[in-house]
């Protein structure tokens, strides 16, 4: 070898060593004092150990800012190749210049040229403010493929490919609006932190004293704001969750998601399903107890678990082929459907059409939640969203009504004729109905009840007569031909997955031709 080419081998070599050290080893021990992983540790714990491939390491090394704060590649999770980035606060903070847009962008767009999932790390104040000697832009450096324009291939992505962001430190800016067009979001409780405007701007503009936790932590974006879809307690939990949902997902929409052994019995009948559904309509019960029993191995990976707790939906494995679950929780709000639980409920059922992911609908509401906090807040306009969503999905659809379904329930869940709910089925002891059997013996019956003798005790003959005659779902199957049958509880489970066997290869619908539809944002 010449020497020539060994100096610069040496050379190239003691770049990248420096180069993988970010900002350097007093910042990252700063970052470790704060409980937090540096860019590229985050990358070891997510990715397969060896796999990571990296893109432009030395972009801005000669300037002292390797990498321009990102890094870029892509890697494996199980086996399956995802691109990604990291962002690097121990560089210039972090913060998104030229370049370091520049990286994002094309990671985003070359996995959708590959057509695999793509994951961005998050851990950003935003757009690097430009110092006015420098001559460029007010908004600093220009190229066409940046930071500020990530939300393009973002967009074009969605519906192709999983997109999964993951936020790890304080952001704000670019790296929360882009995360936001993802698919799914996590958050780390006590370091994450998503705004638009950081708490001093709050106290400049509004004159409000606000901690970053209360104006945009975990807790916030889990509970109130719906952003996140879960919260972890470390950075490592949050990394090995994203692995775990990559398990149960295509790398994008031309494939459906693997089918693996779980080992469980797909004729196995449970007795205990029809212990845990109390006959009275009105007393509650956790939905979660049902779905474990149903799902095999009683796994169940839930999304937004502590928002809009009315509204049950994550992903599970019905014979080991998974399937996206849309389920009423009667212990939460009576299971009533909500602003809140429309919106989970609907990009929840478009994420899953979008994947080849079937839909499992189980049911127990007594319809849309009254009041005028609901009506001022857009109930109309929400629950339009989840019509859309039903209306437009193709992938198999299977609605199992458990106890009982009134008025726009009914409708909010798919299971009115024309809605293309592939399969209906109803539990021995459901009441379905505009009303319920109480308040239609009331709409029908009250003023008799009201003028007779004994008006506690015709209420009570009258009820029971309604519920044995109208509200018994064998009376309604008898005339519904939309419902497929009643099944008993036991074999809930068994029932499904011979379902989607047969609908396996169900054809998609002839539909008009457009651009887009306009779904009621």
């Amino acid at each position: 070898m010449e020497k020539l080419t060994e100096e610069r081998i040496q050379q190239l070599k003691e770049a990248k060593a420096k180069a993988v050290l970010g900002g350097g080893e007093k910042r990252i021990a700063k970052l470790h004092e704060q409980g937090k992983l540096t860019a590229r540790e985050r990358l070891d714990v997510l990715l397969d150990p060896g796999s990571f491939v990296e893109f432009n390491q030395l972009i801005g090394y000669w300037q002292g800012n390797p990498g321009d704060g990102l890094v870029c590649g892509y890697g494996t999770i199980n086996g399956k190749v995802v691109c990604v980035y990291s962002q690097d606060p121990t560089v210039l903070g972090g913060s998104i210049g030229a370049m370091h847009g520049f990286k994002m962008y094309r990671t985003v767009e070359r996995a959708l040229d590959m057509q695999v999932p793509f994951i961005g790390v998050h851990d950003s104040p935003g757009a690097r403010l430009p110092r006015p000697q420098e001559g460029t832009t007010a908004l600093g450096g220009v190229m066409e493929k940046n930071g500020g324009s990530i939300f393009y291939p973002n967009t074009h992505a969605s519906g192709v490919i999983p997109q999964i962001s993951a936020i790890v430190g304080s952001c704000a800016g670019i790296s929360v609006y882009s995360p936001a067009l993802t698919d799914f979001i996590f958050m780390v409780d006590g370091t994450s932190q998503m705004f638009i405007t950081g708490p001093r701007m709050v106290k400049s503009v509004m004159g409000e004293d606000v901690t970053p936790d209360e104006l945009g932590g975990a807790a916030v974006h889990c509970t109130v704001s719906g952003v996140t879809d879960a919260r972890f307690a470390s950075e490592e939990d949050l990394f090995m969750s994203i692995r775990e949902l990559l398990s149960l997902i295509p790398a994008n929409n031309q494939e459906k998601p693997s089918r693996v052994d779980t080992g469980d019995d797909p004729d196995r009948l449970d007795d205990e399903l029809a212990e845990i559904v109390p006959a009275n309509p009105n007393k509650a019960y956790d939905m979660h107890e049902l779905i474990y029993r149903i799902l095999d191995n009683g796994y169940f990976y839930e999304v937004k678990p502590e928002f809009a707790g009315e509204m049950i939906v994550g992903f599970g494995r019905l014979d080991g082929q998974t399937v996206g679950i849309v389920a009423n929780n009667p212990l939460v709000r009576a299971g009533s459907l909500t602003v809140d639980s429309s919106d989970k409920q609907a990009r929840f059922m478009r994420f899953c059409d979008c994947f080849n992911i079937p839909i499992i609908l189980l049911i127990d509401t007594p319809a849309y939640m009254p009041g005028t906090h609901q009506e001022h807040a857009g109930i109309i306009r929400h629950g339009a969203k989840v019509l859309y969503a039903l209306c437009e999905a193709t992938v198999p659809r299977i609605g199992v009504m458990v106890r009982k379904a009134y008025g726009g329930g009914n409708l909010g869940m798919g299971i009115i004729p024309g809605m293309a709910t592939d399969m209906i089925y109803m539990w021995p002891s459901v009441e379905i109905g505009v009303l319920g059997a109480g308040q239609s013996v009331e709409l029908f019956f009250g003023d008799e009840i009201r003028k007779s003798e004994n008006p506690k005790e015709l209420r009570e003959q009258k009820l029971k007569e309604y519920r044995e005659k109208y509200a018994n779902p064998i009376h309604e199957i008898s005339n519904n031909i939309f419902i497929e049958d009643i099944i008993e509880p036991r074999e809930t489970r068994r029932r499904l997955i011979r379902d989607l066997k047969f609908l396996e290869n169900k054809k998609l619908p002839q539909r008009s031709k457009k651009k887009h539809g306009n779904i009621p944002l």
